[in-house]
């Protein structure tokens, strides 16, 4: 059963939304009438849902009323109860404490740990299984940086993705549960003797929200280093200075961006993604929940420190977070993530919702 106080308060904000969106002064202001309407998107499923719930809670009323003079009436109660059950789950869950980043486009990096070529390797798998989930949800992958190794793995690679529709399909509600240590069991390329290694490699998200709010960066607290680009990039890419690193030197974070043409653009870019940077960390000094969940992430690429564990010999998958267990790993590589993000969400909800 929702709390009647936290629908009432849904209602009246979307009320409210719903008057602000129909004046047009309001899109006079581009980011506002952006804000506006992201939240309103994000009320839609809500509103929905409560109410399907509230004709479902009508009939079920009239149902009752007819069948004591009519039994026929009678037999329409269970399901029609039934039915108000589910959508009281539904709303519920819906209405349960939400991140507050989760409508946000994300900045996620990976990086290969022990293990050497073999780890480089799969940091270049996760990578690519990533782009391919973002592509099967219609998002917007930009490849930041890229310091490929000797056999074409990834030692290091830095991914932008976006959604097209933040408000319906935030990254950072499918993405945030992916940081941490993920480990690979196989027989490596380099392996001659047909052996099955273990090696990891380590993954860091944050989210990368549309408008940033007010970071300061002090220009004296920034390293520029420009190089040139080593990735792909088409004409021209090799031919000039143009990739960027940053380094915010208090900090320590370390920010490089060689996909735009000029290393004008790479340093705007760059410059964006240090500001979503700090921005994270300046949130997880100020709330240690989410400074716990973050030193969860990766400490070191260290293969005992796993969140979860790719085995190729038995094609499995196993989250060690949640005990979820499923054999069709070849698929999720390719991109088929939606089964194991789900439960990782659903673990979540409970989670938040069992802490109310």
């Amino acid at each position: 059963m929702t709390h009647p106080s936290a629908i009432d308060d849904i209602l009246a904000e979307y009320a409210g939304l719903e008057t602000q969106l129909a004046d047009p002064a309001l899109h006079n202001d581009a980011g506002a009438a952006r804000r506006v309407g992201k939240r309103f998107a994000e009320l839609a499923p809500v509103m929905a849902t409560y109410r399907k719930l509230e004709q479902a809670r009508g009939d079920l009323s009239a149902a009752r009323e007819l069948a004591v003079d009519d039994s026929a009436f009678a037999a329409e109660i269970p399901a029609l109860q039934q039915q108000v059950e589910e959508l009281e789950h539904v709303l519920a869950d819906l209405l349960a404490p939400r991140d507050r980043h989760d409508g946000d486009d994300v900045v996620l990096e990976v990086k290969s740990g022990e293990g050497g070529e073999e780890s480089a390797l799969f940091a270049a798998d996760l990578a690519r299984m990533y782009i391919r989930y973002a592509e099967r949800r219609g998002w917007k992958v930009e490849v930041l940086d890229v310091a490929p190794s000797d056999l074409g793995g990834y030692k290091e690679a830095t991914l932008s993705i976006r959604s097209r529709d933040a408000a319906r399909d935030g990254v950072w509600s499918r993405f945030k549960f992916e940081g941490g240590v993920h480990r690979v069991q196989r027989v490596p390329v380099t392996e001659s003797q047909g052996r099955i290694h273990t090696s990891a490699a380590g993954v860091l998200i944050y989210p990368e929200p549309e408008e940033i709010e007010e970071v300061q960066i002090d220009d004296s607290d920034l390293r520029i280093d420009v190089y040139r680009s080593s990735g792909k990039g088409g004409q021209g890419v090799n031919t000039t200075d143009s990739a960027v690193r940053i380094t915010h030197l208090p900090s320590g974070i370390v920010v490089t961006c060689q996909n735009e043409r000029s290393q004008l653009q790479n340093k705007i870019r760059a410059m964006q993604v240090l500001a979503a940077r700090l921005q994270a960390l300046a949130e997880e000094q100020a709330d240690q929940e989410a400074a716990a969940d973050r030193a969860g992430q990766i400490r070191t690429v260290d293969r005992s420190e796993r969140i979860r564990t790719y085995n190729f010999p038995e094609n499995r998958i196993t989250d060690h977070r949640i005990g979820y267990k499923a054999y069709n790993l070849d698929a999720v590589l390719d991109g088929d993530l939606d089964a194991l993000l789900d439960a990782l969400g659903k673990a979540d909800r409970d989670a938040r919702m069992a802490a109310e």
